[in-house]
């Protein structure tokens, strides 16, 4: 009886959130290496949480990665991945791969496990969604000079019409992180910016990043550093003691883009942790960290 009372107290707690997000639009950045997991609870996880806010009647919006898919998909075709700053040199070959891979590969299955749970879910190549103007890197080494890495982008522009009408008709959108460059080919681009841009321009209410790691952590050999709760104003500071490095940049500029732009609570999650998502959200501890203005 008392495991009854303490499920039926967990939906009370979650009650004022339904209320709160009810017709809200949220964007989740789905991305991380729980998404290779051999454990299809793992895999699916992610996939319940959406089918979930779909039925309380709050509109979710999936934008994925798939960075490691990419890297085993260039092995078997003997192509070497190259990094530099932490963005993969992208040639024609690269992007083929990357656009088959994460559009043609990851995007449906995505699509498909959500509605196999019940769901709703609808697919969107990213080329098809997002436009960006193309990425160039600052040479480190010699001020003033570019790093060219061929066909990575920036994304700056959201077709949000069929977002808006998959939204209306009741469906939830899945986009993979590719976009159409000026030059009307197919870029990469990274998810966290492609995820945050979508969330500006639906107007979402909030935006969820998943990935590996507990949250924003003060020291990253520390799991229990987490910093719960962030201010916008508190992002330069951490990025130039280095507490925010490499890939959780792109992370912490797109939210700070994303809050001052209207969204209301970005939050960085631990993707292996069982529904991270619906804790993050309808429960008044939350989990991982939150970035408010």
């Amino acid at each position: 009886m008392q495991d009854l009372i303490a499920k039926a107290e967990t939906l009370l707690e979650a009650l004022p959130y339904i209320q709160k997000f009810n017709g809200a639009t949220f964007v989740v950045k789905y991305g991380g290496s729980f998404m290779d997991s051999p454990d299809a609870n793992v895999r699916n996880g992610v996939a319940r949480d959406v089918v979930f806010l779909e039925a309380v009647e709050i509109n979710p919006v999936v934008v994925h990665g798939g960075g490691k898919a990419i890297t085993r998909a260039m092995e078997k075709a003997r192509l070497k991945a190259n990094f530099i700053q932490g963005q993969r040199v992208t040639d024609e070959a690269t992007v083929k791969i990357v656009d088959d891979v994460l559009s043609r590969e990851i995007n449906p299955e995505i699509v498909k496990t959500i509605n196999a749970l019940g769901g709703k879910a609808i697919s969107f190549a990213g080329a098809d969604i997002f436009k960006c103007r193309k990425l160039w890197l600052d040479d480190q080494e010699n001020p003033g000079k570019k790093i060219d890495i061929g066909y990575v982008g920036e994304v700056v522009e959201v077709n949000v019409a069929p977002l808006k009408e998959s939204i209306w008709c009741g469906f939830t959108p899945v986009i993979s992180p590719t976009a159409r460059g000026e030059d009307g080919k197919i870029y990469n681009c990274n998810a966290d910016v492609a995820a945050a841009q979508a969330a500006i321009a639906l107007n979402a209410r909030r935006l969820v990043f998943m990935s590996d790691v507990p949250g924003l952590l003060r020291d990253p050999k520390k799991p229990d550093s987490i910093i719960p709760h962030l201010q916008t104003t508190e992002v330069d500071g951490l990025k130039k003691s280095g507490v925010i490095d490499q890939g959780m940049i792109p992370k912490a500029d797109s939210a700070v883009a994303a809050i001052k732009s209207g969204v209301e609570k970005v939050s960085f999650v631990d993707g292996r942790v069982p529904h991270a998502v619906l804790l993050e959200i309808f429960t008044d501890e939350g989990v991982g960290t939150e970035i408010v203005l």
